[in-house]
C-alpha cells in the first residue's frame, strides 16, 4: 500500500508541545510567541539570523544608537558604521548613507506582462478585474480582457517571511544583477497600449520607494497627456515611511489603482517572529490611508490580506485584524488567503476550509462587508 508521506511534527522548544502546525524550523508554538519569553526571543532570532546571513543581511533592524538612521522604510534602521541596513540596499559608508539601488535613477526590479484578469489579490475589486469605476477608470464595465498589467517585481523587503511565497527577490538581493533605469522603465511601461496598469509588489515596494515613486509620477505624467486609462497599484506589508507613502498613495488614488496591505498577524511579537519586524507601522499607515479611500467609493482604494498560516494564524487573529479594519473603515475589501507550504515553512499543512470559512465568517461579523476567501484551490 502507498504511504503518503507526512512531515514530523513540529515541537516547540519553550513549552515541550507538539504538533503538525508548530514549523520545525522556527522550533516555538504562537502561544510562546506571544508569552514574549527570553528562550523564544531567542530562538526567533536565530531562526531569522539563519534565514539572512546566507543573503548577506542583518537579522534584525539594526538599532545601533550610534549609526546612522535611514527614513526610506518603516524600519527606520540606525546603521552602523560598515554596515547594511535591513533591506540590504543602504549603508553607512565613513559615516554617511549611501545606496546605488532603489534611488530615484535606479531600481533592482524584474518586469513582465500580466493578462487581465492578473493575480493580483485584490483583483476581485480592482478596476482591471472587475471595470469597477468605468468609464474613468477602467477600459470595459467588466473584466479587461485582451488587456495587460505591467507587473513590477522589486527586489528588495521590509520584512522576511519565514514563509515567504515569492522568493525571487531573495536572489535578487543577494546578487544584484536584475537592474533597470527608470527611465528605461517608464519607456517600457507606455510602449504598450494594452498596458492599462502597473502593479508594484516582491518582495515588496517599501525599501525603493525613491525609485517606485519616480517612475509612477512620470507613468501617470505621460499617460495624463495621452489621456490613457493607467492605473498605478502596489502590494505591500504596509511598512512604509509616511511621507514617502503619502505621495504614492496621491499618485495611486488618482490613477483609479490602490494599495494592499498585506496584514500579516495583529500580534506585534507574532509578526517579528513570521516575518522578522515589528508591523507597528503597517497599522499606523493604514489608519492614515482612510482619508484616500473615503475619497473614492469605486475601485475601492485600500484593501487587505491575510494569509491563513496553519498553527500562527488563528481566530484571535483574524478577530482583531477584521475589527481593526471595520473600525477604519468597514467597505475596505478584505481576502483571507489560502496558505502553501513554501520557504522555510515547506514542512507545514495546509489550510484547512473548516478555518478559512471561520475566518470569513469572524471577519464579516466584526462587521466588515467584503470579504473573500483566495486560492481556495488549496483548501483541505
Amino acid at each position: 500500500m502507498l504511504k503518503i508521506f507526512e512531515p514530523p511534527k513540529g515541537i516547540c522548544e519553550v513549552c515541550g508541545k507538539s504538533g503538525k502546525d508548530i514549523s520545525n524550523y522556527l522550533k516555538v508554538c504562537k502561544d510562546c510567541i506571544r508569552d514574549d519569553s527570553e528562550k523564544a526571543k531567542e530562538l526567533i532570532y536565530q531562526a531569522h539570523q539563519k534565514a539572512r546571513e546566507k543573503f548577506g543581511l542583518p537579522p534584525a533592524p539594526p538599532k545601533d544608537p550610534r549609526g546612522l538612521k535611514c527614513d526610506i522604510c518603516g524600519n527606520e534602521c540606525q546603521i552602523p558604521e560598515g554596515e547594511v541596513g535591513y533591506c540590504g540596499l543602504t549603508k553607512n559608508m565613513e559615516g554617511r548613507l549611501v545606496r546605488g539601488l532603489g534611488t530615484e535613477q535606479v531600481g533592482l526590479i524584474y518586469s513582465y506582462r500580466d493578462s487581465h484578469p492578473t493575480n493580483c489579490v485584490p483583483a476581485w475589486c480592482c478596476a482591471g478585474g472587475t471595470g469597477a469605476g468605468y468609464p474613468k477608470y477602467a477600459k470595459r464595465p467588466g473584466t479587461e480582457y485582451g488587456f495587460l498589467n505591467a507587473s513590477l517585481f522589486l527586489g528588495t523587503c521590509s520584512f522576511h517571511c519565514l514563509y515567504c511565497q515569492n522568493t525571487g527577490w531573495h536572489q535578487m538581493i543577494k546578487v544584484k544583477k536584475k537592474i533597470l533605469e527608470a527611465d528605461k522603465l517608464v519607456d517600457w511601461v507606455l510602449s504598450n497600449e494594452r498596458f492599462t496598469c502597473t502593479c508594484w509588489f516582491g518582495g515588496s515596494p517599501e525599501p525603493q520607494m525613491p525609485y517606485v515613486y519616480a517612475v509612477s509620477k512620470k507613468v501617470r505624467e505621460k499617460a495624463k497627456k495621452e489621456n490613457r486609462i493607467f492605473r498605478v497599484c502596489l502590494e505591500a506589508n504596509g511598512n512604509f515611511s509616511w511621507p514617502w507613502l503619502e505621495k504614492i498613495a496621491e499618485i495611486s488614488l488618482e490613477s483609479g489603482g490602490g494599495i494592499k496591505f498585506d496584514l500579516k498577524t495583529w500580534n506585534e511579537n507574532l509578526n517579528i517572529a513570521l516575518s522578522g519586524a515589528s508591523n507597528k507601522k503597517s497599522y499606523e499607515n493604514f489608519k492614515r490611508l482612510a482619508r484616500f479611500h473615503k475619497k473614492r467609493k469605486e475601485p475601492p482604494f485600500l484593501r487587505a490580506s491575510t494569509l491563513l498560516v496553519p498553527g500562527y494564524i488563528d481566530e484571535e487573529e483574524i478577530r482583531n485584524i477584521s475589527r481593526f479594519i471595520a473600525r477604519v473603515d468597514p467597505t475596505i475589501p478584505y481576502s483571507l488567503l489560502a496558505f502553501a507550504p513554501c520557504y522555510l515553512f515547506g514542512d507545514m499543512p495546509l489550510t484547512s476550509k473548516q478555518f478559512a470559512f471561520r475566518a470569513q465568517k469572524i471577519a464579516k461579523d466584526a462587521g466588515l462587508e467584503k470579504v473573500r476567501i483566495g486560492s481556495q484551490h488549496l483548501l483541505t
